[in-house]
């Protein structure tokens, strides 16, 4: 198998892989939501299950499509043009996953360490220890 012959396959098994985990992560998130709207009869519960699983496998998807990308414009010959429009897609891309990200967890990527990590560290100084924690004061 020549070397062009191998990116041309790998760039078709990330596309293919990115448009699978989209459509099967589509059918799971519907399948984990109606297991959590049978479980506990809660629809907020379940409508954010699906969202969450939903917004999950898009991102995981829109990531193997960038990969795709890239792979293919590397393989090809290069021009402005290919470059541009390799640009055009990542930064598209880029936009929808961030966007996508911020749905889900309610923050922004950049602002998540500064929302996680201190203010946790902090509560757990701040609060005092409790018998049903495990710990003995």
């Amino acid at each position: 198998m020549r070397v062009v012959e191998y990116f041309e396959l790998a760039t078709r098994t990330f596309e293919v892989l990115g448009v699978s985990s989209m459509v099967i992560g589509f059918l799971l998130a519907f399948a984990l939501a109606a297991r959590t709207w049978r479980r506990t009869a809660d629809g907020d519960r379940a409508f954010k299950t699906l969202r969450n699983a939903l917004g999950g496998s898009i991102l995981l998807g829109l990531e193997l499509l960038v990969a795709a990308d890239i792979v293919k414009t590397v393989t090809s010959t290069p021009s402005m043009e290919d470059a541009a429009i390799l640009g055009l897609i990542v930064l598209i891309r880029t936009v929808l996953s961030i966007s996508i990200e911020i749905e889900i967890d309610g923050v922004a990527p950049w602002r998540r360490a500064l929302t996680s990590g201190p203010q946790v560290l902090a509560r757990a100084v701040r609060e005092p220890a409790s018998p049903d924690r495990g710990t003995s004061q």
